[in-house]
C-alpha cells in the first residue's frame, strides 16, 4: 500500500501500529465512527509538517491522551 500512496518505504509498520492504536484509542474512548476520521486528520496534518513520521507520532499522542481522558458521558473531555 505505501507503495501505490507514493509513500517511502521505511514509514511502513511502525506507522501502521501507531495508527491501529490511535484509531483503538478513539473507537473505544469517544466515538467508534470517529476513529477513520481522526486518522485521516492526523495524516493530513503529519503530512504538512518537515518531518511527517515524527510529526504523526506527535499528533497521534497527543489525541490519544486527549481520547483517554474524554468523558464519554458528557461528550466532552474530562478533566484531570
Amino acid at each position: 500500500m505505501v507503495e501505490e500512496l507514493g509513500i517511502e518505504a521505511s514509514v511502513g509498520g511502525e506507522v501502521v501500529d501507531m495508527v491501529l492504536d490511535l484509531t483503538s484509542d478513539v473507537a473505544h474512548g469517544v466515538s467508534r465512527p470517529g476513529a477513520p476520521v481522526t486518522a485521516f486528520l492526523v495524516g493530513l496534518a503529519a503530512g504538512r509538517a518537515g518531518d511527517p513520521a515524527a510529526a504523526a507520532r506527535e499528533y497521534a499522542g497527543k489525541i490519544s491522551a486527549l481520547a483517554d481522558r474524554w468523558d464519554a458521558g458528557s461528550n466532552r473531555p474530562g478533566r484531570g
